[in-house]
C-alpha cells in the first residue's frame, strides 16, 4: 500500500474552505460516545460504466483514528494529529480503486476513550467522509451509511508503565477475538443487512466558519504515510518447538500441534516501527501473544548489551490475538508498534495452528536523505546513518520524542528534531505543522503547552523558550515572512511572561511556577533548575536572555525596531547581572544561583550563549565546563547545547571528542540513540540525532549567514578529521563542500553554492568570500 500516492491536496473544491459541508459526521447508537469502541462503516454504491470518472476526490476524518478500504483494498489511515480547533482531514483519489457496477467504500474506527495514548485530543466518536464535488457526493456520510459495532476487540496490555517502572502512554494493545470478528466486512459482496443505520450528529465547520463546532476541520499539512514490507531478519530464542530460519521468508508455514505451550523470539536487528501482520489458519481458541519490545531485560531490570539475550527476558507492550479456526486469518493491531524484538506465546486448544507468516509493514513520515556526509575517519558514518534512522522513526504525524513510550511531540525535542530535517531532507512540512501545533496549544497566561497535541496540560516554560528558538531557527533556514510574522504577538507574550517575573533588584528571574525543566540526571530527580521555584536561576535567567537576542532579531527583521531595541537592551541587563552575582573567579565557573553551592556545565553553556561572557573569557570557560566532571553534566538533549557553545566560543574543533556517548551507544548494540546515559528508559529518543545535525553545521560548518539562507557561512570545524565532504539542501538549492587538511593549520577546500547566493568561508580567523557555483580555496 503506497498511501501518499492518492493524495491530492490541490485539487480541493474551495466552497468546502469556506462554508458547511453538505455530509455530515456520523457515528452509531450502539456505543457510549466518550467510551473504549471499535467500529465498522461502509456504504455500497453504484458506478455505471459510462460514468466512471478519471478522478474521484473524497476528503475523509474521524475522531479518534481510522483506517478507509475501497473495495476491500487498504487506501489510506489518518487523521494526523491535531487539537479540536484544527482537525485535520486527508483528501484521497479513490479513482484507481473503483470498479464498474457496485463498489464499497469502508472504514475502521477506532475510539480509544479513557484510554487514549496523551498525544490524543478527542471529542466523541465519528467518522466522515465528503465528497469534493457532485461527482462524489453519493459517497457523503449521513443515515444512508451502515455501522456495526465490534465486539472482537478489548484493550490489553494496560500495565505497561507498570511492568516497565517507566513513563508509557501510547495507548494499549489490541486483543483481537477472531471468532467475533466481522471477517470480510470492507469487501462489496459482504452481506451487512443487519447493520445499524449511522446516526447523523452535525454538518462539518472549516476553520473560520460555523458556529457550535464540535470539531473544526483542517486540511492536512504533511505527506501521508507509505507502508513497506519489513521480514524480521532472525529468530534468536524458541521454547517449546523448533523453528527453521525458513519460516520468516513467508514460504516455510509452521505447525503447531493442539494443546502446546511454546515461545518465539523474533529480532528485526534494529529499532523500527511497523504494523506486524501476522496470518494464521487453524487454531480454533488458541491465543497467540505477540510482546514488542525495544530490549531484552536481565533480573535486575538492566538492558546491558542490546544484542545478548541470554539470561534475559520480554518486557513491554503486547497485542493478542485468538484465531476462530478458518484459514489465513490476518491479525495486526490498529496502530503501529515500534521494536527491534518481537516475541510470540502461543498456546494452543484442541486444533492445531498453522503460523503461514509474520512480518512488519514498516511505516512512518516518508522523510528522505538528501543530504551526504563522509571523512576519512569510517566510524563517523556508523553515527551518521544511526542519528538518521533514530530521526525517521521519530518523526510521524508528530515530531514524536520516542516511538515506543510516548510518541509526544515535544518543543525542546522538536526544535533539535526540526533542524534535522532541514539539514538533511530539506523538509519543512513537519517542523511547520509543529510550530503551529505549539502556537495553537498557548494558555491564558501566554505560554506555550510543553508537549502538544496533547490531552493532559504541560507547562514547561524553558520550552516555550525553545519555541521562539525553534521559529527563529525556522526564519534562519527557510523564506516565509508571513509565516513566521503571525508569531510575533505570541514571541512578545512569551517574553512577557518572564520579564513580568524579573527580580528587580538583582535582575534574575524570580520564582517560577509550572515544571521548570532543564536537563536529566542532574539537580532533581525531575531536572529541575536550582533557583527555578525560588528565584534567581542563572540557567534559566541566561536562556531566556539568549531567546531575547533571537526575539530582536525577529523583531527587527520586520520593522519592530523599537520592541527589537527593548529586548536587546533586557537581555543584556539580565545577561550582565546574572555573570556577576554568579561567576566564580576562584574556580572559573558560573554558578546555578547567586549562592554559588552548585554548579553545571548548562549554567555555563547558557552564559556563552546569551552573550554574557566576551569571547576572550568564553574560551577558558568552556574549557572548565568541559574538563570539571564535579559539576552537573549535560545528557544527550543538552550536549546538542554544548555544541553551540563550542562554536560561539570558537572552540568547534573540540566537537570532534565530544562524541564519545554516541560510540559508547553502538557498543552496547543500540540501532538508535537513547534518551540518556545508561540506564535509560527509551533507546530511540529523537533528540539524541543531533549529530546528523551537527555533522553538516559543526565539522562542515555550512550554516545560514543571514535569514532563509540567502546568505551561506562555511565554518568548518575538522577537529582531528583530516578529510571531510558533506552535501546538504538549501532553498536556492544544494550546498556541497570538500575539505582536505594541510598541515596543521592548512586546508584545500573545494566548495559549491546555489546560483545567486554568497557567503564567506571562514577558516582560523581567515575569511574568504565566496559566490556562486564552484570554488577552490586553499589556505
Amino acid at each position: 500500500m503506497n498511501q501518499a500516492a492518492g493524495q491530492v491536496p490541490t485539487k480541493v473544491n474551495p466552497q468546502l474552505f469556506k462554508s458547511s459541508w453538505p455530509a455530515f459526521w456520523i457515528t452509531t447508537n450502539d456505543a457510549q460516545q466518550r467510551e473504549y469502541g471499535i467500529y465498522h462503516f461502509r456504504k455500497v454504491f453504484l458506478l455505471p460504466a459510462s460514468v466512471i470518472p478519471k478522478s474521484f476526490l473524497i476528503h475523509v476524518t474521524a475522531d479518534n483514528r481510522y483506517r478507509l478500504f475501497v473495495n476491500g483494498k487498504p487506501v489510506c489511515s489518518g487523521p494526523a494529529r491535531g487539537d479540536l480547533f484544527n482537525w485535520f482531514y486527508e483528501t484521497i483519489d479513490i479513482a484507481p480503486y473503483l470498479t464498474e457496477g457496485e463498489n464499497t467504500i469502508a472504514a475502521l474506527v477506532w475510539n480509544m476513550g479513557t484510554l487514549a495514548p496523551v498525544a490524543q485530543v478527542s471529542n466523541q466518536t465519528a467518522f466522515l467522509v465528503q465528497g469534493n464535488s457532485a461527482t462524489e457526493k453519493m459517497v457523503n456520510t449521513d443515515a444512508s451509511w451502515k455501522v456495526k459495532k465490534s465486539t472482537a476487540y478489548t484493550p490489553c496490555s494496560l500495565d505497561n508503565g507498570e511492568r516497565l517502572k517507566a513513563y508509557m502512554v501510547v495507548g494499549p494493545g489490541d486483543q483481537v477475538d477472531g471468532r467475533q470478528y466481522a471477517w470480510d466486512w470492507e469487501k462489496t459482496d459482504y452481506d451487512d443487512v443487519s447493520w445499524s443505520n449511522a446516526e447523523e450528529i452535525t454538518h462539518p465547520e472549516p476553520i473560520g466558519y460555523g458556529t457550535d463546532n464540535r470539531w473544526t476541520l483542517a486540511p492536512r499539512s504533511i505527506p501521508l504515510f507509505t507502508e513497506h514490507l519489513l521480514r524480521f531478519l532472525t529468530i534468536r530464542r524458541t521454547n517449546g518447538i523448533k523453528v527453521n530460519q525458513d519460516f520468516l521468508t513467508g514460504k516455510k508455514p509452521l505447525k503447531v500441534p493442539s494443546n502446546q505451550r511454546l515461545s518465539i523470539l523474533l529480532d528485526q536487528k534494529t529499532m523500527t516501527a511497523a504494523y506486524p501482520e501476522l496470518i494464521i489458519s487453524g487454531g480454533k481458541g488458541a491465543k497467540i501473544k505477540l510482546t514488542y519490545s525495544e530490549a531484552l531485560f536481565d533480573k535486575q531490570g538492566d538492558k546491558g548489551n542490546r544484542n545478548e539475550i541470554d539470561h534475559k527476558e520480554i518486557k513491554g507492550n503486547y497485542d493478542v490475538f485468538i484465531p476462530d479456526g478458518e484459514n489465513n486469518r490476518k491479525f495486526r493491531p490498529l496502530w503501529f508498534r515500534a521494536y527491534r524484538y518481537v516475541q510470540l506465546d502461543i498456546m494452543t486448544a484442541d486444533d492445531p495452528l498453522i503460523l503461514n507468516d509474520i512480518y512488519g509493514m514498516k511505516t512512518g513520515y516518508p522523510l528522505q536523505m538528501n543530504a551526504t556526509f563522509s571523512s576519512n575517519e569510517h566510524s563517523l558514518q556508523e553515527i551518521w546513518k544511526t542519528a538518521w534512522h533514530t530521526a525517521q522513526l521519530c518523526a510521524g504525524d508528530l515530531y514524536y520524542d520516542t516511538p515506543y513510550y510516548e510518541q509526544l511531540q515535544y518543543t525542546g525535542d522538536s526544535r533539535i528534531q526540526a533542524l534535522i530535517s532541514l539539514y538533511t531532507s530539506g523538509d519543512d512540512r513537519l517542523m511547520r505543522k509543529a510550530i503551529l501545533d505549539f502556537y495553537h496549544s498557548r494558555t491564558p497566561e501566554g505560554l506555550t503547552q510543553g508537549r502538544y497535541p496533547s490531552n493532559r496540560l504541560q507547562i514547561i516554560p524553558t520550552f516555550s523558550l525553545f519555541w521562539i528558538s525553534m521559529v527563529h531557527d525556522y526564519w534562519m533556514h527557510r523564506r516565509d515572512d508571513a509565516f513566521v510574522k503571525q508569531f510575533l504577538p505570541a514571541i512578545n507574550e512569551i517574553n512577557e511572561w518572564f520579564r513580568s517575573r524579573v527580580d528587580q533588584k538583582k535582575k534574575m528571574l524570580g520564582p517560577l511556577t509550572w515544571w521548570n525543566f532543564v536537563d536529566w540526571d542532574n539537580f532533581n530527580g525531575w531536572g529541575t533548575a536550582p533557583g527555578a521555584d525560588d528565584g534567581n536561576s542563572s540557567i534559566l535567567t541566561l536562556q531566556y536572555a539568549y531567546t531575547l537576542n533571537q526575539s530582536a532579531e525577529l523583531f527587527r527583521a520586520f520593522d519592530l525596531a523599537q520592541q527589537a531595541d527593548a529586548q536587546e537592551m533586557l537581555a543584556l541587563e539580565l545577561s550582565d547581572h546574572t555573570y556577576w552575582y554568579c561567576y566564580n573567579p576562584s574556580n572559573g565557573l558560573v554558578a546555578d544561583t547567586p549562592e554559588q553551592k552548585s554548579y553545571s556545565q548548562h549554567a555555563g553553556i547558557w552564559a556563552i550563549l546569551s552573550g554574557a561572557v566576551p569571547l576572550q573569557e568564553a574560551q577558558p570557560l568552556m574549557q572548565k565546563i568541559l574538563d570539571d566532571k564535579s559539576i552537573g553534566q549535560v545528557t544527550f538533549f543538552y550536549r546538542f547545547y554544548l555544541t553551540q557553545a563550542l562554536k560561539k566560543a570558537e572552540m568547534g574543533d573540540l566537537y570532534y571528542k565530544e562524541l564519545k556517548p554516541w560510540r559508547d551507544m553502538l557498543k552496547l548494540g543500540l540501532t538508535t540513540f537513547a534518551e540518556k546515559p545508561e540506564p535509560t528508559r527509551s533507546d530511540c529518543h529523537a533528540w539524541s540525532a543531533s549529530p546528523d545535525y551537527d555533522f553538516l553545521a559543526t565539522i562542515c560548518g555550512i550554516m545560514p549567514e543571514a535569514s532563509g539562507f540567502r546568505k551561506i557561512l562555511i565554518k568548518p570545524a575538522l577537529g582531528e578529521l583530516t578529510e571531510v565532504s558533506g552535501s546538504m539542501p538549501t532553498p536556492s538549492g544544494k550546498v556541497s563542500v570538500q575539505f582536505k587538511r594541510i598541515g596543521k593549520n592548512g586546508i584545500h577546500a573545494e566548495i559549491l553554492l546555489p546560483d545567486q547566493v554568497s557567503g564567506t568561508f571562514s577558516w582560523k580567523g581567515k575569511e574568504i568570500k565566496l559566490r556562486a557555483g564552484t570554488q577552490i580555496i586553499t589556505i
